[in-house]
């Protein structure tokens, strides 16, 4: 079943890049192009964090255990996204000048809080492999648990990139704070009943 299915998943979560390629290559970008393609890959970061966290709830509330043989997937394209966004901001909005680059890190917490969410997730996309869960064993889970961070860090980045709070950027804060109230609850009730 799961061979069927994982092709499936691979394929739906590489459209967003597609889309955008399709958008570059024939200037379908409106008046701000670097701005359309920030927000597009910053956007589908958040969405593949979302899709990640809601996983192990789904196999817990489901029984099945197929939810589990995406959530790596579906990580590591969280970490794809969040790249290509952090690229879009260094390489075509700076153009690699670091010297503007440290000063916005430093004075604009939005800024600060993205690139925090983005070095977290670099470890978690680097140990993502079986062998490197058999390496780390205990710690590996201990070590993924950053990605709770990293769906607060993200969804405060949306947040105060809007100056103002909006609807959108609080709609992903909701859904994230609602995957990680149904991880407590389940946990709880492992706790409760063995």
């Amino acid at each position: 079943m799961r061979k069927y299915f994982k092709p499936g998943v691979f394929i739906l979560s590489t459209i967003p890049f597609l889309l955008i390629f399709y958008k570059i290559y024939f200037n379908k970008l409106g008046p701000e192009p670097v701005k359309e393609i920030t927000h597009f890959t910053g956007e589908w970061t958040l969405i593949f964090i979302c899709l990640t966290l809601s996983m192990t709830p789904l196999k817990r509330l489901t029984n099945l255990n197929i939810w589990i043989s995406f959530r790596r997937m579906l990580g590591l394209f969280a970490f794809f996204y969040a790249s290509l966004h952090l690229l879009t901001y260094v390489g075509i909005d700076y153009r690699f000048n670091l010297q503007p680059i440290i000063y916005d890190v430093l004075k604009k917490k939005y800024i600060f809080i993205g690139f925090a969410a983005w070095v977290l997730l670099l470890p978690l996309a680097i140990t993502s492999s079986q062998m490197m869960m058999k390496l780390l064993k205990n710690n590996w889970k201990k070590l993924h648990r950053l990605i709770y961070v990293i769906a607060i860090f993200g969804a405060l980045h949306y947040i105060w990139l809007s100056k103002t709070i909006f609807f959108r950027p609080l709609v992903y804060l909701v859904i994230i704070l609602v995957l990680l109230a149904l991880r407590i609850k389940i946990k709880h009730r492992n706790v409760n009943y063995g």
